[in-house]
């Protein structure tokens, strides 16, 4: 292990709200080994930013890295030509000329469904109502497991998210991951019978498609689609459903998006800087290195942590407060380097153009927190990935109920 000092955290705590000791870290101990994680932590902006692009030693290639292990190597955990290779198959599919000339109307089509069937409930818990079903619609027609539900694509992202992130070793966890990779390969199988049987193989959108027409062995394409699940589903439904939360909690920065003075986008960046929904990428060292007064020792785990950076005092004023006319442009939502997101346009549009406009523009006016006895009051949770565990709400014409009985 590195020498970096010792930072021991409560894993409990950290899950429930990392914050407070990212912000101690950041101050006092920005390189710390932290033994709970089994990993040396990287919390400032610049430091993150400079070391992520030094693949030669803070390599995504891990062998023994939870990804690999439970997932299958993908493009994210390869680096040089590999990555290159991969990503060159992968991108042009997902990239933001392709997003403006398809993926954008299949964006609208999606969403509109999805609200006119929720709209007339009045009211429900808008992670699984509006969050999971648009970003798992999006998700299906993307990969192109059409033929699945897109409960199926929330649960096996939330399965293999769990999953690599599972740094304390329980055993339920790493099962449900296996789990949820045999179902994918099972529904990849499925899919692409499909598509060489009717012929539309050759025409098909999407990027299980693009792949396999590319040549990609099929051990190559089930990786990456699997890693599409894991990290595409997850980040725009929890973005989804925080950026809501944070608009409804603080109505003087929804003003400003609903009057002009800040777009839609702006807000989906501003959240993604203030509660980052992917936290942390984790690296290998390759070779011993020094860095920031720290030795690192080959094979050791590093963990970048882009939730800290995001909040980097060094960059951001205030940078626990939500503001949505802040220029986030330092901020490392989608990464930086040879490994930022590739799916980065995709989100912006999925969640910045589409998801959060039609919403507000359909039941904005109704939008609101239920405050009433039955409902849980809003939790959020996770530090790798994180997002709210539910997120009550109410559209109905109807009195809120916590405003208690109204005259007759």
């Amino acid at each position: 292990m590195s020498d970096a000092p010792v930072v021991d955290v409560d894993p409990a705590e950290f899950w429930d709200d990392p914050y407070p000791t990212l912000a101690r870290m950041r101050a006092e101990t920005p390189i710390c080994h932290v033994p709970q994680f089994g990993a040396t932590l990287l919390t400032r902006r610049d430091d993150i930013h400079t070391c992520e692009k030094n693949v030669a030693v803070f390599s995504s290639d891990q062998p023994g890295g939870l990804m690999n292990v439970l997932m299958g190597r993908n493009m994210m955990r390869a680096d040089g030509d590999e990555h290159r290779r991969e990503r060159f198959v992968y991108y042009p599919a997902i990239s933001p000329r392709r997003v403006r000339a398809h993926w954008a109307a299949e964006f609208e089509r999606l969403t509109g469904e999805v609200l006119d069937e929720l709209e007339p409930a009045g009211a429900g818990d808008l992670v699984a109502g509006f969050a999971t079903a648009v970003s798992g619609e999006a998700m299906k027609v993307m990969t192109g497991l059409v033929q699945v539900d897109h409960r199926d694509i929330d649960r096996w992202s939330q399965a293999m998210i769990d999953g690599v992130a599972n740094y304390v070793g329980e055993p339920d966890v790493e099962a449900r991951c296996v789990a949820a990779v045999a179902e994918i390969d099972a529904a990849i199988a499925e899919r692409l019978d499909q598509l060489t049987t009717s012929g539309e193989l050759d025409e098909d959108p999407s990027l299980l498609a693009a792949m396999v027409n590319a040549g990609m062995p099929l051990e190559n394409v089930g990786a990456n689609i699997r890693l599409t699940i894991s990290g595409g589903q997850n980040e725009p439904r929890d973005a989804i459903a925080g950026a809501v939360w944070a608009l409804l909690t603080h109505p003087e920065q929804l003003a400003m998006v609903q009057d002009g003075r800040a777009t839609w986008l702006q807000a989906f960046e501003e959240y993604c800087r203030w509660i980052s929904p992917i936290g942390m990428s984790p690296r290998r060292i390759a070779t011993e290195h020094t860095f920031g007064g720290v030795t690192f020792e080959p094979e050791e785990r590093v963990f970048l942590m882009f939730s800290a950076a995001n909040r980097d005092e060094a960059h951001f004023d205030e940078p626990d407060r939500f503001d949505v006319t802040r220029d986030t442009t330092p901020s490392l939502t989608f990464g930086a380097g040879p490994h930022v997101c590739a799916g980065a346009a995709v989100s912006r549009n999925l969640v910045g153009q589409v998801a959060l406009p039609r919403l507000f523009e359909r039941v904005g006016d109704r939008l609101r927190l239920d405050t009433g006895d039955a409902a849980e009051p809003v939790r959020f949770g996770g530090w790798a990935f994180r997002g709210p565990l539910g997120l009550p709400v109410r559209w109905d014409d109807g009195p809120d109920p916590a405003d208690g009985p109204q005259p007759k």
